[in-house]
């Protein structure tokens, strides 16, 4: 991690969210290294176009890593690959972390955590498959609170940082909290900083959980001592969120978040455009790209600062042209200003 800087904070790998665009707008806000959406590897050995689409990185974008899923070891084996040979990330990562049923339930993701033996076949595997390329995993706690803790008392977490980090693997990141959690609780960081503690640790750990803010982003650094903070769902409506951790004494003003969201609005709309498959299919890419981006500015913080937020977040989520979006954020910036 010493090449992405002192104490850098990395966008968390998101489906349906970190394409490009956002990456991109992610990075000039101060985020270290950002991560595409996780991407099947039973869908990129059957050279799936949507999955292949996943694969695309601008040289603006990096140091950028690519994330895949799966469970069986040919299959990941022969993904990574693929990957490497069409993107050449930065990184490549391998998801052991994915809590959602249709990943987990069929033994992928943080299904991976019910089946370790397979998991350290596959990490393996793929670590001998791109020998010059840094492969890392991204994983949780356990699968369920039983599981925390060894019959020994170790916990779970500790001993799994070790065998994947004998793998061959060049970095771990731990999201603090079990499967069956999902997302809700809150995130464990202590069993995070036990993996950190452990002296036979000698990769990068990268924590992850519920870090919301400037303050919570510094603490995990002090009080966890992790070699990098990863941010995901904090990053929606607030990719500066990136800034606000990196440059506590640069504040941005209302006026430079306001033009930030504007920013995504027409990023999300280029990507819509050069997206093959909107065009393939001439569909109305203005539309596309509102639709992928309005969900981040119904969840923006700025907007519950204004008497009718609830209104307001609806008319967002219904807006289908950028006319629309941009009246409705400007709308909010003058209501932001009188209050």
């Amino acid at each position: 991690m010493n090449c992405l800087g002192e104490r850098p904070v990395l966008l968390a790998p998101m489906e349906d969210v970190t394409d490009i665009g956002f990456r991109l707008l992610c990075r000039q806000m101060g985020a270290a290294m950002v991560y595409s959406e996780f991407v099947s590897s039973d869908a990129l050995i059957r050279l799936v176009n949507k999955s292949l689409l996943k694969l695309q990185i601008c040289p603006e974008e990096r140091p950028v890593a690519i994330q895949i899923y799966g469970k069986d070891v040919d299959a990941m084996r022969e993904a990574a690959r693929i990957v490497v040979d069409q993107a050449h990330p930065d990184v490549l990562d391998i998801n052991f972390g994915c809590p959602v049923k249709k990943v987990a339930g069929k033994g992928a993701g943080a299904g991976m955590l019910q089946n370790v033996p397979g998991m350290l076949d596959i990490a393996k595997a793929v670590v001998e498959a791109v020998p010059d390329t840094p492969v890392t995993v991204k994983t949780r706690l356990a699968w369920d609170e039983k599981h925390l803790l060894l019959p020994d008392g170790t916990p779970f977490i500790v001993d799994l940082a070790e065998r994947l980090q004998d793998c061959g693997i060049q970095a771990l990141t731990i999201h603090g909290r079990t499967r069956s959690q999902m997302y809700t609780g809150s995130a464990d960081w202590t069993y995070i900083g036990q993996v950190k503690a452990n002296p036979r640790i000698h990769i990068p750990i990268i924590g992850n959980g519920d870090i919301t803010s400037a303050e919570e982003g510094q603490q995990a650094f002090d009080r966890y001592h992790v070699d990098a903070v990863m941010i995901g769902r904090a990053t929606f409506g607030r990719p500066w969120i990136f800034h606000e951790i990196t440059h506590p004494e640069q504040p941005l003003s209302l006026d430079d978040k306001v033009d930030i969201l504007k920013r995504q609005v027409e990023i999300s709309i280029d990507h819509a455009a050069q997206n093959p498959i909107n065009l393939k299919f001439g569909k109305n890419t203005e539309l596309c790209g509102i639709r992928h981006v309005r969900r981040h500015l119904a969840a923006t913080p700025l907007f519950k600062g204004i008497p009718n937020y609830r209104e307001t977040r609806i008319a967002m989520l219904r807006a289908e042209t950028k006319a629309e979006v941009f009246e409705l954020i400007e709308k909010t910036r003058e209501m932001l200003k009188s209050c």
